[in-house]
């Protein structure tokens, strides 16, 4: 994290039940690698400017991002929350219920692409989608929300710079390429209007046309 935002985050009151949360995923052992505090309030900003009553998380973890959305939903609104992971869904529903939302979001448990073919099969639609999960799947993952998307929905994803290998020519994984592929599509999609946030560790926000 760098000193500005360092600078920004410390203008904001510690919100302690976002901070229970990180701390209690940490202590079941799982990677604290939740979305930065200034991206989830921008979460919450987006859900609400949105009116977004039916949202989609793709990478669940331990429910940090689940209750920045959550936050932002229109009453009666509901999130879906797909995690490949059982232990981590569980650790996620635990902390969404103590925040107070765990009568509005739902789990799917598994392989995310699954699953997301599972909701297409099911004509579901969404005003809202947040992907955090495994890099490799970025580009399936946008396919995804845009064939599941209302138009004018919002598609958010973190992490596109991957602490700085997206832009590193020698890095060449396949999670830097799923990366790189995904960014490039989201820019350049005739299907999209969209911006790159380079904050943190990069922002990528589209809307549906």
């Amino acid at each position: 994290m760098t000193n500005e935002e360092q600078y920004i985050d410390s203008l904001f009151e510690q919100d302690e039940i976002l901070e229970n949360i990180r701390v209690a995923t940490s202590a079941a052992g799982m990677p604290d690698i939740a979305v930065a505090q200034g991206y989830g309030r921008l979460l919450t900003m987006l859900v609400s400017m949105n009116n977004v009553t039916n949202a989609l998380e793709i990478g669940a973890l331990g429910g940090y991002s689940g209750v920045c959305i959550a936050r932002g939903l229109q009453q009666g609104g509901r999130l879906t929350c797909l995690e490949l992971l059982p232990q981590f869904a569980e650790v996620a529903k635990t902390n969404v219920t103590k925040a107070g939302f765990g009568e509005q979001i739902d789990y799917m448990i598994g392989d995310a692409k699954l699953s997301l073919e599972q909701l297409v099969e099911r004509n579901e639609r969404f005003q809202f989608f947040f992907i955090d999960a495994d890099k490799e799947g970025y580009p399936a993952y946008l396919e995804y929300a845009i064939r599941l998307a209302d138009p004018g929905a919002i598609i958010v994803a973190d992490n596109i710079l991957l602490r700085g290998r997206t832009i590193n020519e020698n890095k060449q994984g396949p999670a830097v390429q799923a990366v790189r592929s995904f960014n490039e599509t989201i820019v350049r999609d005739a299907r999209l209007q969209s911006t790159i946030l380079p904050g943190y560790d990069g922002l990528a926000i589209a809307r549906v046309l």
